[in-house]
């Protein structure tokens, strides 16, 4: 089972001090976007079946990734003491391949500012007119999971 609470902790670290260009370390923008990162919260996600997947260094959590839908990548956050490290990339790519396996032809996602040039740097393009959330920013994203057919 995994450790919700290190769940928790790598989901609030990153957003808190990773997101400062979306939520202006405003704290009650930062409470909004936490509020559903608690412990029991994401013990709920995982007992309701939902796809969450983490990246472990050392025995610690240091990434957390989920899927929703079939076709969409709901969180990827990475712990801000292992950031540019090649976590994130790789978390990403497992759960692209996730997706692929899984008969997704084309995933979404919802890419804050801080994020938004992270997932264009591996391949994803505007999937649509930018959206707004308790005044932060959301770029919805899409990427096609099946290369081209070679002619």
């Amino acid at each position: 089972m995994f450790d919700v609470f290190q769940i928790s902790q790598v989901l609030i670290r990153s957003i808190t001090h990773l997101c400062a260009a979306d939520h202006h370390k405003d704290p009650e923008l930062v409470a909004l976007w936490t509020a559903n990162k608690d412990p029991q919260t994401v013990r709920g996600w995982i007992q309701g079946g939902s796809d969450i997947w983490v990246a472990v260094l050392d025995g610690q959590i240091v990434a957390v990734g989920g899927l929703r839908h079939g076709s969409m990548i709901s969180l990827l956050y990475v712990d801000p003491g292992h950031v540019r490290r090649g976590i994130g990339r790789a978390l990403l790519a497992r759960l692209e391949q996730e997706l692929a396996d899984q008969g997704c032809a084309q995933a979404y996602l919802d890419a804050t500012h801080t994020a938004r040039a992270f997932y264009l740097r591996y391949g994803w393009v505007s999937a649509g007119d930018v959206e707004e959330w308790h005044g932060m920013t959301q770029f919805p994203l899409r990427k096609s999971l099946h290369p081209a057919e070679k002619g």
